[in-house]
């Protein structure tokens, strides 16, 4: 059975004390109410390992939101995948499109970082998705099956299963705009089956697809009783622990 999952990505939100507030009372509420799902945080790389030693790994997972395309040495400012596991994290977000946009990271940059990321034994969630003037043009297929080429699809298939694929229309990412539960479904059924040809379909039915773009607790429920949909990865309701939870309620 593929992982249900719900990972919160905080993005460039909250200092080191709210993060530690946050995570507290995240811990908190699950431990007292054992989630019917993994739950992960993502974190600001300052907040890792101070989370890291609060929070119960069995309960809550913990992830960075990015790493380097290099292992290590004179890269002011960059923080390796190695480092990113010293803390005691366990996943790292890579290829979100915020990254590929703002941060211009191509596929050949992403493939650096998922490999470096897969040697230090981090879960990998890898981000495809695309914007509105491609879903507008039908190219949304087109756009998802290249971005997996690009940076994915060169793995082993014991390597790809520690990959978790996240879903998210760019068109959909903090515009309030949801894609509707049928458009996701189509296109997380598009994804695996494009996993199957590369890797067969036992790889492809195990491999978990998440949908990231405005998913709140209003239509979490909906989006999650879809059979190709196995979670989500969520921006703007993880930075708050009643939302969040909201959120991952939907898989009661």
């Amino acid at each position: 059975m593929r992982k249900k999952i719900v990972a919160g990505n905080w993005k460039m939100n909250k200092n080191l004390q709210e993060g530690m507030a946050l995570a507290a009372e995240l811990n908190d509420i699950l431990k007292a109410e054992k989630p019917n799902c993994d739950v992960v945080i993502c974190t600001p790389f300052i907040h890792l390992a101070k989370v890291s030693d609060m929070i119960d790994h069995s309960v809550i997972g913990l992830g960075a939101e990015n790493c380097a395309d290099k292992k290590s040495g004179a890269y002011t400012g960059e923080v390796s995948a190695e480092m990113v596991r010293s803390t005691g994290a366990e996943y790292v977000i890579l290829g979100h499109s915020e990254r590929r946009e703002y941060y211009h990271e191509t596929p050949e940059i992403l493939r650096e970082k998922v490999l470096l990321a897969l040697e230090q034994g981090l879960k990998v969630i890898f981000c495809i998705g695309e914007s509105l003037a491609e879903r507008e043009a039908n190219k949304q297929n087109a756009v998802v099956k290249a971005e997996l080429e690009g940076s994915v699809f060169n793995l082993s298939a014991d390597d790809f299963k520690k990959i978790v694929i996240a879903y998210e229309p760019i068109w959909a990412i903090g515009t309030g705009k949801t894609a509707t539960s049928d458009q996701a479904e189509e296109i997380h059924a598009y994804i695996r089956s494009v996993i199957a040809e590369k890797y067969g379909k036992e790889v492809a039915e195990e491999t978990s697809i998440l949908y990231g773009g405005s998913c709140k607790a209003s239509n979490a429920p909906e989006l999650f009783a879809k059979p190709d949909i196995d979670g989500g990865l969520i921006g703007g309701a993880s930075l708050k622990a009643a939302d969040f939870k909201g959120i991952i309620d939907a898989w009661k």
